[in-house]
């Protein structure tokens, strides 16, 4: 089994937050990856060489500056009741609804759900906000999340 229940993840809690209810039809569709399968969607798409956005390094496709296009600020809609993501997201990941999406918080931690469902509940995912990156299924586009409130939105190399 590649999936572990929500339930088992250590910060399932965000998924559950009463000011960020999520519907069970939609939770249901939030699946964390066991460990090995984990490692594989971060070896493959991210890193080999590191285990967490924190230490990337001269060689990990993130840190390369020319992958990335633009930035904006992701925490004043966070904190506001909007439920949009912002608008330059939603305009750089022009996705089907039903695009799998991994978001990738570490090397042990990546959750795979659909562009719809991360759409909807991306303030639950953006409680795990120390430099995740969110990439869809056979898709060249990226973004990644930081702490200080920003994102940025990048290309991924083709070789990875």
């Amino acid at each position: 089994m590649n999936y572990l229940p929500l339930e088992s993840l250590k910060n399932a809690w965000i998924f559950k937050h009463k000011s960020l209810p999520i519907v069970e039809s939609d939770l249901a569709k939030i699946k964390p990856m066991n460990i090995e399968r984990a490692n594989i969607v971060w070896d493959t798409f991210i890193s080999r060489q590191v285990d967490h956005p924190d230490f990337f390094k001269k060689g990990d496709w993130p840190t390369d500056k020319s992958n990335w296009l633009e930035q904006g600020k992701w925490e004043g809609l966070w904190d506001s009741n909007e439920q949009a993501l912002p608008e330059l997201i939603e305009k750089h990941l022009d996705w089907d609804q039903n695009t799998v999406v991994y978001y990738c918080s570490s090397r042990d931690n990546v959750i795979e759900t659909n562009w719809l469902i991360f759409k909807r509940c991306w303030k639950n995912f953006l409680f795990m906000d120390d430099g995740p990156i969110l990439l869809g299924k056979k898709r060249q586009q990226v973004v990644q999340f930081t702490s200080n409130g920003y994102f940025k939105i990048g290309q991924k190399p083709s070789s990875n």
